[in-house]
């Protein structure tokens, strides 16, 4: 996948896009109903707030919106974070990548740091219907989270991505290594690229910003950055130099291309107590693990030792229960394994 690949597939978007429709201004920051970059001028930065629809008391729903148009014609990249509300790692990294110098880039980079505006407000994972938002694109005329999904996906998302890159981390209560999300051999090399940890080859679930834009013909990733509620040092500096090796092959901006190698799996597998109590995790995030190993104990409120949860499968822990308090049923870890059976290639 070249730099050639990438601007051959910019010049193929379409140009029936309607132009960017401004509304208004919010401290001196454009409001627009819809973004084309098509109409905005090369070689500069513009931040916009874009109008997502409105709440129950009729007022509007912003988000922020940073198009960086480069001084040369090329791909575009889109680059979102904060489709959960708790999932806060994405967000510095797009800030951090909104200092990049437009006289240097090919390409633009439409970047939203912060899709889901009611979910960060309220630091929960869901919409305020109670609905995952990452579920529900690209939307719909009828409910409140698809009518804000459908509102982002024909105004702002889809028309305006060659690529995109869907910054996440795991939610309250759990963590992730850094890890990607792919669903084709060419989304496999751009997780490849961003270089994380663990890569999972997953078909995915319906109405995810990852499967619904490469189902349309953009190729896309998700991106998992670690812990939630946090800006972690590492992991935003980890995902910036990630998007930037991305960036590079794809000919956005000057540079070598750095070879990663991530475990690569197919298969998952959650590791579930049977006992509720205080769990002790015996493994770290990332280790390697062989069939039948403890992996966490669970004690009663006396710190008797009441179960020993073991690993079913030999893999990598991809996600691990950051707190202690387990009820029956809850999951400790994740197991991610590589299944060689051709019909797991792209995930099983």
């Amino acid at each position: 996948m070249t730099g050639l690949f990438w601007a051959g597939l910019a010049l193929l978007a379409t140009d029936a896009r309607a132009a960017t429709e401004r509304v208004g201004s919010l401290d001196g920051v454009a409001i627009i109903d819809r973004l084309d970059t098509a109409d905005l001028p090369a070689g500069q930065l513009q931040r916009f707030w874009f109008r997502a629809g409105g709440n129950g008391i009729g007022q509007g729903w912003q988000v922020p919106v940073i198009v960086v148009k480069g001084a040369r014609p090329g791909p575009r990249l889109l680059v979102t974070a904060g489709i959960h509300g708790d999932e806060l790692n994405g967000i510095s990294v797009v800030h951090r990548l909104a200092t990049i110098d437009p006289a240097t880039l090919t390409g633009t980079l439409v970047l939203v740091p912060g899709l889901n505006t009611p979910a960060l407000i309220a630091s929960t994972r869901e919409f305020p219907d109670g609905s995952n938002l990452n579920r529900v694109m690209p939307g719909a005329e009828t409910g409140a989270a698809q009518r804000y999904a459908r509102q982002l996906w024909t105004r702002l998302l889809r028309p305006n991505a060659d690529a995109a890159v869907d910054l996440h981390t795991q939610s309250r209560g759990t963590a992730y290594v850094m890890y990607a999300f792919a669903s084709t051999p060419r989304t496999r090399r751009m997780a490849e690229l961003v270089g994380p940890d663990i890569i999972k080859m997953d078909t995915g679930d319906k109405g995810t910003v990852e499967n619904e834009l490469t189902g349309d013909g953009v190729p896309a990733i998700t991106f998992e950055l670690g812990r939630p509620e946090v800006f972690d040092a590492d992991s935003v500096a980890r995902g910036l130099s990630g998007l930037r090796n991305l960036m590079t092959e794809m000919g956005m901006i000057a540079g070598t291309v750095q070879a990663t190698t991530p475990f690569v799996s197919n298969r998952i597998q959650p590791v579930r107590t049977s006992r509720a109590g205080w769990m002790t995790l015996l493994v770290p995030l990332g280790a390697d693990v062989t069939r039948g190993q403890p992996l966490a104990t669970i004690a009663d409120p006396f710190g008797r030792v009441i179960e020993t949860v073991a690993a079913p499968e030999t893999g990598r822990i991809n996600t691990i229960a950051t707190d202690p308090r387990r009820d029956a049923g809850d999951m400790v870890a994740r197991i991610v394994w590589w299944d060689p059976d051709p019909k797991c290639a792209l995930g099983c």
